[in-house]
């Protein structure tokens, strides 16, 4: 089956809609699947739950999607790059809910494997064990952590075949390979297309059961968030 599209809106057209949740790859503006969240933003879907390791930047990735107030929950980890964020978090704009950064990566994993719920040291004795049962482990107080499945998944991939099995990049797999499997659908954003058979089954990350729509984008702009340089 050739799940390839022509272009990130033909691979979004009929699956977007106001009030859905969105999972998306991506590790601070590195593997995050941007032609696909400018698609997102070009629909005007608005109210969207987006789960994500972090919030993007104010003119990228994300910040796109906050700066024109597309988001009505952010689902994250880390927050800390993003103006536009703070503001509406400050002005109650914008629910937020902030997660351990392991716990969101397992409850998008979970999502994916079939697993309900599962237990964590993570987070106990916080603001983030608030309203959540518990459980001793081993003599260790554990939360319990939900599944957290998403409507539709975005990720970023560097090589991608048109059965939809993907490779990542070094740090683009910390998060895009959890969030693929937590997606009802997916469509993964790749940097290669290639044919079935061109990829070492060996070498594949995220196999094609998980993916249901590729999209090739060899022009990503690939910023870096935070530049630091040494004094000459």
């Amino acid at each position: 089956m050739d799940k390839s599209y022509p272009s990130a809106a033909a691979a979004l057209a009929d699956l977007l809609r106001d009030g859905m949740t969105l999972a998306v790859g991506g590790f601070g503006l590195c593997g995050i699947p941007e032609a696909l969240i400018a698609a997102v933003a070009a629909s005007g879907v608005r109210h969207l739950t987006v789960i994500s390791n972090n919030a993007g930047v104010d003119d990228f990735g994300l910040g796109i999607l906050l700066r024109r107030r597309q988001v009505r929950k952010m689902i994250a980890s880390y927050v800390g790059e993003n103006a536009e964020f703070e503001r509406q978090l400050l002005s109650g704009d914008l629910e937020v809910e902030l997660i351990p950064q392991g716990t969101l990566a397992e409850r998008l994993r979970a999502a994916g494997a079939g697993i309900a719920a599962f237990y964590t040291r993570s987070g106990v004795g916080t603001a983030v064990a608030e309203g959540k049962p518990t459980a001793e482990f081993g003599g260790e107080l554990c939360l319990q952590e939900l599944a957290l499945p998403a409507d539709l998944a975005l990720v970023r991939a560097e090589l991608g075949d048109r059965h939809g099995n993907l490779v990542y990049r070094k740090t683009a797999r910390n998060f895009n390979p959890p969030a693929a499997m937590a997606g009802t659908v997916t469509v993964a954003e790749v940097h290669r297309l290639l044919d079935p058979g061109q990829l070492d089954p060996d070498q594949v990350h995220t196999p094609g059961v998980f993916v249901h729509r590729v999209v090739c984008n060899p022009q990503a702009e690939k910023r870096v968030e935070q530049r630091t340089l040494r004094s000459a």
